[in-house]
């Protein structure tokens, strides 16, 4: 006998379309009603299992964790919803999680690539230009479709933010991935480094928050989305205190960005970019609040709905995974009432499915 679920609330399989009438019958799901009596009933306002577009599950504050320490960082996070995670670098090989039933989905991106001396310590594999372009090759081979790399970091010589690799090599390295049939993405706080960016044809921009109105045109026309992790860059201030002795210039940079976190984020929404939900945790942030960066992006002034698809089903196409279709699999989460409207229900989801098994 078929193991079906029936979901009797609203299904949303889109930011603007309701449906009645969803099942899971042997962990898939479909909109015609089986010949069997469910073995259970679920109520609530059913979304695709939430995306977190940039997570590092095998990340601590100290680089690489252990495996138990992995599995349970996965555990906290499906949990929380997140049922597809993009990896946007992690120190540790996590793809003994892609084949367990207590992890969410895992697009892994291997390694952070950053300039010798100019990341975060033991975090990712450090390289000077003339080895960047082999260095991609290598992480676009080993991953699942991405790349990731630091695309500037504090220079101690400046004492500012500064690009961490030229511009001429950043074009090969780009050229690379795409040669590899990768995508690469850029973990970018400046300003000048977008244009940078930009004009090595780069495929997303992690964080942004140099985001000024001349970028704007292009990230539309060139379609490159940002993921803000707002509730990341939240800790910005306490980073510029720790910094304000030493290094004041880089400092003050900090707490600017930060101020203008939130404005940046719906000039973006407002002319068109696009946007999608990612945490950035692993380090600083704790696993499992994907719910704190959606409602992140609603109260920046992203309309409810948007925020979700920044997160739901927007995010599942961008990433090629499937959504609320006719023989997906059942990975959904189910909201006591409507998200669109009633924003924090989101954090406090009726149940969670993975593959047709209920897990709360």
């Amino acid at each position: 006998m078929a193991e079906i679920i029936e979901f009797s609330g609203p299904v949303l399989t889109g930011p603007d379309t309701v449906r009645r009438g969803l099942w899971s019958v042997d962990g898939l799901l479909t909109f015609t009603r089986p010949p069997h009596v469910p073995g259970r009933v679920l109520d609530g306002w059913v979304l695709p299992g939430f995306v977190d577009a940039h997570c590092h599950i095998g990340l601590g504050p100290g680089g690489a964790v252990d495996p138990a320490t992995a599995e349970e960082q996965a555990r906290t996070d499906l949990n929380a919803g997140t049922l597809l995670a993009r990896d946007a670098g992690s120190p540790a090989d996590t793809r003994f999680l892609q084949d367990s039933r207590d992890a969410p989905v895992l697009i892994r991106a291997g390694r952070h690539l950053a300039r010798t001396g100019r990341y975060l310590r033991g975090f990712a594999e450090e390289v000077e230009p003339d080895g960047l372009v082999e260095a991609v090759r290598k992480q676009a081979r080993d991953g699942d479709g991405w790349v990731k790399l630091v695309g500037d970091w504090i220079d101690r010589g400046a004492g500012d933010l500064a690009p961490s690799f030229p511009a001429a090599v950043v074009r090969d390295a780009v050229q690379a991935v795409h040669d590899e049939g990768a995508r690469i993405t850029a973990h970018c706080f400046a300003e000048d480094t977008l244009d940078q960016m930009l004009d090595a044809g780069i495929d997303c921009i992690e964080h942004a928050t140099g985001l000024l109105p001349r970028h704007l045109p292009r990230f539309v026309e060139q379609g490159v989305p940002i993921v803000p992790t707002l509730i990341n860059i939240a800790t910005f201030p306490d980073i510029a205190a720790q910094a304000e002795p030493k290094f004041p210039r880089y400092a003050a940079h900090m707490r600017a960005l930060w101020e203008r976190r939130a404005e940046r984020v719906l000039e973006a929404y407002a002319a068109g970019v696009q946007i999608y939900a990612g945490t950035d945790a692993g380090s600083v942030i704790r696993h499992g609040r994907i719910a704190d960066e959606i409602l992140a992006l609603h109260h920046a002034g992203l309309p409810m709905a948007a925020a979700l698809d920044a997160a739901c089903w927007g995010a599942r196409e961008w990433l090629g995974a499937e959504g609320l279709q006719e023989g997906a699999r059942a990975d959904v989460v189910l909201c006591r009432e409507d998200p669109r409207k009633v924003p924090e229900t989101v954090s406090g989801l009726a149940h969670v499915v993975l593959g047709g098994r209920v897990l709360r």
